[in-house]
């Protein structure tokens, strides 16, 4: 690369230098990204071709840039970078490989969307061994979706290669992902910079006011600087934005072309390939003077015919499409359309179609809707959204037009496109639709309020009820399945709201199927006759042959909880975690993993937890969604880390989620509890079990008990433990009996209690639950003045406890002890205290074996990445291999 750029940047001093140290750092093996952020014309681009000239000797370079007419092509952007480097495709895995291929339209196929960035990081990572890789991308506002992602999943796990990413975007364009990326705004030139540019240019004499007018009116913006005077001075109304000033000026230089020059921008301006080929088959099919044309469309600067037709900025594009007519656009589009190659484009020839037509066309809509099919299937949601958009658009048949909306809808809901899919609902009118066309819209609409939060979180199970009441006579079997959905919903909102209240007692009018009772009949049963009654009914759904949980899997490990059946929970997680790998469903995964992060804190192994935590953490960055919190936070509470609950908790309150906050209440109180904080605890408590919720109050109700005791709130205390009797009595399971017993103990205060808790809870996983008890009875004993017998039991507690790495309840052991004279030995060490819960995973995965390549898969990122975690890891343990990894215990556990 030269050193050089081949123009000066005028007062670009600062970030120049921070351009340049990114790449400095990424020939270094330091990678890095930097994300250009300003108004049009403010010079991103000039900088992206400064640190293209500029950056040391021996990079590599790549381009890509997004579009504003490809935004609705999947991947397209993502191609763009990885063509230079597709040489090296087949050193990459099959399975990387052919989700590259199938991304690209290159093969037939469904992607992983995870696959996708693993391949082209894998793909960018080969690249770059031997040669230092700058990827430089422009106008990242008009990224498709699916390769934004791709490259913000890029540009989050190349810290470890050396790999320079820079990005381009309009600051009053967020994409989502991009804007978390690190940042750095270019704002207007000072005074004397811009002064010194408009010297610079000597484009044309300007008059002393006249161009202290620009300089004002530019407000420092360079490309305005530049352009404006070519217009011929400044005559344009003040309250314009730049970016209109700027495209007046472009087309001020357009329209003193030849007419066959403004035909053939306006055709380079319609075509986002840039593909001189097709670009010159579509002007003949106009009959354009080609030769004359190209040669008058050059000489004004505006655009570049080389091994890709490019336009001088973006901007200049807009301008020309824009400026154009809408007979010459549609000229322009069927002219291309004409000239795609139906085969090895098809889409591009579909969407050039589109948008050539003036009305309803049922031919072009079934293409769209050919085209969205293909997209979809290739991981393009966003793009088959606007397909089936554009399909409704151009419907003759008002059926299909509705199954074409109802589809874009759906796909744009899917797509994150809350707002716009609700739109699409709205065009519809459902008064003449048959029921279940109608009963469709109410769950799209439910389902969107839903993911809108706030009231739409309460409004969202309301609209499924109304699609399972319009349902019930005429598809009993779905009627139930939109119950069973706004149930689900319903739990997720918490019982606070009323809302689960509301749809089980509309559940009870369900219409009978076939398959009845089911899960719905016994959810209905429990809360209507209590647990004595809808418990075994429960159990015969869960448990039976025909395991219906398997289509409603986050409400069966709730429900799970609600039996306190721990082998049934861990079959539901084992399965779900199984059939998340399997199909690379990436909702059904985080949820396993979560449920995984649970079972592990209820039974003990926090190392297992902490792993889970971080692969369900990655899945999530590379999704671009914040991670779930509950098993956070119940993690964080059981090793006794008053700030991390304290940060969780703000966390939940932010998200607004009655549910999470009430396990946030669960968590807190068994935080406080292990300080001895009671007073706080109790509080907690309180508000834990305050709205009912299945799963959540059982478990809440033993600390509210314990809590209520240790405050003397006897009558607090009563009222708790008959509430958890009538839930745990009918579950009959050790764990359920266990913690009935442990609690009864103390409102008791008789021996026998503590001895029935620790017979029951001694014969299952649950050491958390049993240590905890070890500690109960030592303390009773201790103040019964059995200061020996307190002692082997409150020994017992310290031992379970510090090796569980429950530190709160470990020190509240240690302090009783001291109490009867003997001091506590120190607390174990775990591996994992010293770890990131992302380096726990990394270390459990390689003590058990796994490969470098292997960790990465789960974790998302470069093999390079892990080694480097790995590094950091030896040093925090203080060991120099891998083999020493697999003689900690609590790593390989």
């Amino acid at each position: 690369m030269p050193t050089t750029s081949s123009r000066s940047l005028v007062g670009r001093r600062d970030e120049s230098d921070r351009l340049l140290a990114l790449a400095r750092a990424a020939g270094r093996g330091e990678g890095g990204v930097l994300v250009l952020r300003g108004e049009p014309g403010i010079g991103k681009s000039s900088l992206l071709d400064h640190v293209a000239h500029a950056a040391p000797e021996g990079f590599q370079l790549i381009r890509a840039s997004g579009s504003e007419f490809e935004g609705e092509l999947p991947f397209a952007a993502l191609h763009q970078l990885c063509v230079p480097a597709l040489a090296h495709l087949d050193t990459l895995s099959a399975p990387y490989r052919d989700s590259l291929l199938v991304a690209f339209g290159l093969a037939d196929g469904a992607p992983d969307p995870f696959r996708v960035g693993l391949a082209a990081l894998e793909l960018l990572a080969t690249a770059a061994a031997k040669r230092p890789l700058l990827c430089v991308v422009d106008d990242a506002h008009w990224l498709d979706t699916a390769s934004a992602r791709a490259l913000t999943f890029l540009a989050r796990r190349i810290a470890a290669e050396p790999i320079a990413m820079v990005f381009a975007a309009r600051d009053q364009d967020p994409i989502r992902g991009l804007d978390e990326l690190p940042g750095l705004t270019v704002g207007g030139l000072s005074d004397a910079h811009a002064r010194a540019l408009l010297a610079e240019e000597k484009t044309v004499t300007l008059d002393e006011r006249v161009r202290d007018r620009l300089l004002a009116e530019a407000r420092g913006n360079p490309l305005a600087l530049i352009e404006l005077p070519k217009a011929g001075g400044f005559a344009l109304p003040a309250p314009s934005p730049i970016a209109s000033r700027i495209e007046r000026s472009f087309r001020a230089r357009m329209a003193e072309l030849p007419r066959d020059a403004r035909r053939l921008l306006i055709l380079a301006s319609a075509d986002p390939t840039g593909d001189p080929g097709l670009l010159w088959a579509a002007a003949r099919l106009l009959d354009l003077d080609v030769p004359a044309a190209s040669t008058a469309a050059e000489a004004s600067g505006l655009i570049l015919f080389g091994t890709r037709a490019s336009f001088c900025h973006p901007l200049a594009r807009s301008a020309a499409y824009r400026a154009a007519e809408p007979e010459q656009r549609h000229a322009a589009h069927r002219a291309l359309a004409e000239a795609t190659d139906p085969d090895s484009a098809g889409d591009r020839r579909a969407w050039h179609r589109a948008q050539a037509t003036t009305g309803p066309d049922e031919q072009v809509a079934a293409e769209l809707e050919l085209s969205a099919s293909r997209a979809q299937a290739r991981g393009g949601v966003a793009a088959a959204a606007a397909f089936l958009e554009r399909a409704a658009a151009l419907s003759l048949d008002p059926g299909k037009q509705v199954e074409r909306t109802l589809a874009a809808a759906r796909t744009t809901l899917e797509a994150g496109g809350t707002d716009a899919a609700a739109d699409l609902l709205a065009s519809i009118d459902t008064e003449k639709l048959a029921v279940p066309q109608h009963a469709s819209v109410d769950l799209l609409r439910g389902r969107i309020a839903f993911v809108q939060g706030a009231d739409g979180a309460v409004r969202g199970p309301e609209l499924i009820l109304g699609a399972a009441r319009r349902l019930a006579d005429v598809d009993p079997e779905r009627s139930r399945e939109c119950f069973v959905a706004a149930l689900e919903m319903g739990l997720v909102v918490g019982r606070a709201a009323g809302v689960l209240d509301r749809v089980l007692d509309a559940a009870r009018s369900a219409p009978a199927t076939s398959r009845t009772p089911d899960l719905l009949d016994a959810l209905v049963r429990l809360t209507t006759e209590g647990h004595q009654a809808g418990v075994p009914s429960l159990r015969r759904v869960l448990t039976g042959d025909d395991a219906g949980w398997t289509r409603t899997p986050a409400l069966a490990t709730v429900l799970a909880g609600e039996l306190w059946d721990i082998d049934l929970h861990a079959t539901i997680v084992g399965w779900l975690v199984r059939t998340g790998r399997d199909t690379g469903a990436p909702m059904t995964i985080r949820l396993g993993l979560s449920q995984v992060a649970m079972h592990a804190v209820l039974t003990g192994h926090f190392g297992r937890a902490m792993a889970a935590i971080a692969e369900e953490e990655a899945i999530a960055d590379a999704l671009g969604d914040p991670p779930q919190l509950y098993s956070r936070v119940h993690l964080a509470a059981m090793r006794g880390r008053r700030q991390e609950v304290l940060d969780l908790s703000a966390e939940a309150t932010d998200r607004g989620n009655d549910q999470l906050t009430a396990n946030i209440h669960w968590a807190t109180a068994v935080l406080y509890n292990g300080l001895a904080e009671y007073p706080a605890a109790l509080d907690a408590a309180t508000r834990a079990v305050a709205s009912g919720d299945l799963f959540l109050t059982g478990v809440a109700l033993p600390e509210l008990v314990e809590a209520a005791v240790r405050c003397g709130e006897h009558a607090v205390a009563l009222s708790a433990l008959k509430s958890l009797a009538e839930r745990t009595e009918p579950a009959g399971t050790g764990f359920a009996l266990g913690v009935l017993a442990g609690a009864r103990a103390m409102v008791s205060d008789a021996e026998e209690d503590h001895l029935e808790a620790l017979r029951h809870l001694a014969s299952g996983p649950l050491a958390v639950h049993l240590a905890r008890a070890h500690l109960r009875y030592g303390e009773w004993l201790r103040r019964a003045g059995r200061r020996r017998d307190a002692r082997e039991h409150l020994r017992t507690a310290h031992e379970q406890l510090s090796k569980i790495g429950l530190e709160a309840f470990t020190r509240r052991a240690a302090d009783e002890l001291r109490a009867t004279g003997e001091v506590a030995r120190s607390r174990s060490e775990h591996s994992y205290d010293h770890l990131t819960m992302q380096e726990t995973h990394i270390a459990r995965q390689v003590a058990s074996g796994a490969t470098s390549k292997e960790v990465a898969t789960r974790l998302f990122v470069s093999p390079r990445t892990v080694d480097a975690h790995l590094r950091n890891i030896f040093r925090k343990l203080g060991i120099t291999s891998r083999r020493q990894l697999r003689d900690m215990p609590d790593l390989s556990a």
